[in-house]
């Protein structure tokens, strides 16, 4: 109402010219339109808005962005995809939904959090309800420890308080000084609210290479003994995960109350990448470039990653990490190739 109000001002002197049945006329139309305009359907449609409350995620797009994105992480996607879809479709959950994800560089975390976050709100990272935390950019000092826990604070209650369903990524958490993390436990407990505001529908995702070097050796112990990788589940590493982690003291959670608490909803691995899965990567890079797939290059490019152990050379020691940048060296004939098919 207050929008028609001042739509209705502007129109007073127009309208003290008017019958009184153009006057009602133009009031009932103005207020109409005024209606129309702010009703959040046409709003949102052109300024971002925080999620309603009955907001559920697309279970079937979201398994199909894993599947065709995310390569060789069978264990990441069934966990996250479940997890994610149980707690979106819960009207009434007790804490928020806290993921922490674990693995070696280029195996897919951020990308994995990347596309979860598109889910959540359509603008991905670019949302203004999205925040993402980088620990040596934005936790520096480590003499300033009890400031960052307070800005910490400060921003997470205020952007939850303008949108429960806010979603926060800290990424290089190996990196994050101990104990700063800490400052937020009172945000991820069972409260139904703190200080007047609830933090249940928000999601926090944490990022770490920690525990990496764990996963690789189970998963190479698995290689070693003749299973596939696809066999290797969640119950296999989580509980060894979360202990290695509490005990890490470059893990960001050394000693945390987060998992002393049991406040980490999953621990999530992310298993190293063989040869078979960085060639996937390039395939999904050159059709991002819209470059017709060539083989030849697919296996140059995976030729030139380094892989480990040194004598079975199974893994690729930067997952995909390096992919877009080798694949550079061959972009004249990548995009040669395209020119020809097309």
């Amino acid at each position: 109402m207050p929008r028609a109000a001042a739509l209705l001002w502007l129109l007073l002197p127009g309208l003290a010219a008017l019958e009184p049945l153009s006057v009602g006329l133009a009031i009932g139309v103005a207020s109409a339109l005024t209606g129309y305009l702010s009703h959040p359907s046409f709003y949102c449609s052109y300024v971002e808005c925080c999620p309603s409350a009955g907001h559920r995620l697309n279970a079937t797009a979201l398994k199909v962005q894993l599947d065709t994105k995310l390569f060789g992480q069978h264990l990441a996607k069934d966990v996250v995809l479940k997890a994610v879809m149980g707690f979106s479709n819960n009207p009434s959950p007790k804490k928020p939904l806290t993921l922490s994800l674990h693995g070696w560089a280029g195996t897919g975390k951020n990308f994995l959090s990347q596309i979860l976050a598109e889910h959540v709100h359509r603008a991905g990272l670019r949302s203004k309800f999205v925040h993402l935390f980088l620990a040596t950019l934005h936790f520096p000092h480590h003499d300033q420890l009890k400031l960052y826990k307070e800005q910490l604070q400060n921003w997470i209650r205020g952007n939850v308080s303008a949108c429960p369903h806010s979603v926060f990524i800290f990424d290089e958490m190996d990196k994050m000084h101990p104990g700063l993390i800490d400052a937020i436990k009172p945000f991820l407990d069972y409260y139904e609210q703190v200080d007047g505001v609830s933090y249940r529908k928000a999601i926090f995702i944490f990022l770490s290479n920690a525990g990496g070097d764990l996963i690789n050796k189970a998963a190479l112990d698995f290689w070693t003994s003749g299973r596939h990788r696809e066999e290797i589940q969640l119950k296999d590493l989580e509980s060894m995960l979360s202990v290695g982690i509490f005990n890490n003291k470059n893990s960001g959670l050394w000693h945390s109350s987060l998992i002393d608490r049991n406040l980490i909803d999953y621990f999530v691995p992310f298993l190293p990448l063989e040869h078979r899965h960085v060639k996937m990567c390039v395939r999904a890079e050159m059709r991002a470039r819209g470059y017709a797939v060539d083989e030849n290059v697919v296996q140059a490019v995976a030729d030139e990653m380094t892989f480990f152990p040194k004598e079975q050379k199974i893994y690729s020691d930067k997952g995909c990490k390096t992919v877009q940048a080798k694949l550079d060296i061959h972009e004249d004939i990548a995009m040669r190739d395209t020119k020809v098919k097309g």
